[in-house]
């Protein structure tokens, strides 16, 4: 399926139609309302603080992954994939970064809001770029051993979409999969609950926490711990019992994540609402200035 029409095993026409209907609605969804919360960052004043580039970050870092399921879900309705090996190994390199830098930016913006509530000192301006600058070189880097040899990028079960490949379950893949997971998936979880059960216990009895303390520990588990229990099956059993559509469901699950994050860090923010109702009426925005 992957340079042609044939469907791939374990799927039908309309099953194929229907993971990419999926994809697109995911792809549509995230892109949309994580590029109202880049745009309000940009075109809104008071949302220039260290906190909130943060969650800039993680807005393009989220934009990059609905950029790759919107691939997916183009190739998924053409039932191949148009691309080539090269396009494969490139569609697996930018997803697995900005899968990374989403995972991680979530724990960058947990220790932020930590420091933010529970310190007395505001979140200086070049610890948040240090911040940004360590997530997207250490994405970069983990998602650039594939590329060396130290894993390896290839299809989907779907053979639209391409990823890390678990397929063989061998000593490289396993290698790279427990020290890859060990400082881009168990520290950031670590950091993020350790964050937020802190500034519980610290700010919960006085009623000033303004922040969801539970949702960004929920959203990593959730999202993105189908793929760690199916690479970790990989590892010690043979993943070709798991069905082909079964195998599809965590990269499903994982394509939500972008939209969730916009709720929860955007939506869920008075301040970054307000920025995005002002980039979406500006003609208000000006009257209200002018008063």
């Amino acid at each position: 399926m992957a340079e042609t029409s044939t469907l791939p095993t374990g799927f039908g026409e309309l099953e194929v139609l229907a993971v990419g209907m999926v994809l697109l609605v995911e792809a549509l969804s995230g892109l949309s309302l994580n590029s109202l919360t880049i745009f309000s960052f940009c075109k809104t004043p008071e949302l220039r603080t260290p906190c909130h580039l943060l969650v800039l970050s993680l807005a393009l870092a989220d934009s990059g992954i609905s950029l790759n399921a919107l691939v997916a879900a183009t190739s998924s309705l053409l039932r191949r994939w148009p691309y080539g090996s090269d396009g494969c190994q490139a569609h697996g390199f930018q997803g697995f970064v900005t899968a990374l830098a989403s995972i991680c930016g979530s724990a960058a913006i947990a220790w932020g809001r930590y420091h933010h509530y529970c310190t007395r000192s505001q979140l200086a301006w070049n610890s948040a770029i240090s911040l940004v600058l360590f997530v997207w070189l250490s994405s970069t880097f983990w998602a650039a051993l594939p590329l060396l040899g130290w894993g390896h990028y290839d299809y989907e079960p779907l053979g639209t979409c391409c990823t890390l490949d678990y397929s063989k379950g061998d000593r490289n893949f396993t290698s790279f999969l427990f020290t890859m997971s060990f400082f881009n998936f168990a520290m950031p979880l670590f950091i993020t609950i350790t964050s937020y059960r802190l500034m519980e216990q610290k700010l919960g009895k006085s009623g000033h926490l303004q922040v969801n303390t539970t949702l960004p520990a929920r959203t990593l588990l959730l999202g993105w711990g189908p793929y760690a229990i199916l690479y970790l099956y990989a590892v010690i059993a043979d993943v070709t019992s798991i069905s082909p559509k079964l195998q599809m469901v965590p990269a499903l699950i994982a394509k939500m994540v972008p939209t969730i994050n916009a709720i929860n860090y955007a939506l869920g923010n008075e301040m970054v609402c307000r920025g995005i109702w002002q980039c979406l009426s500006p003609q208000k925005s000006e009257k209200d200035r002018a008063k």
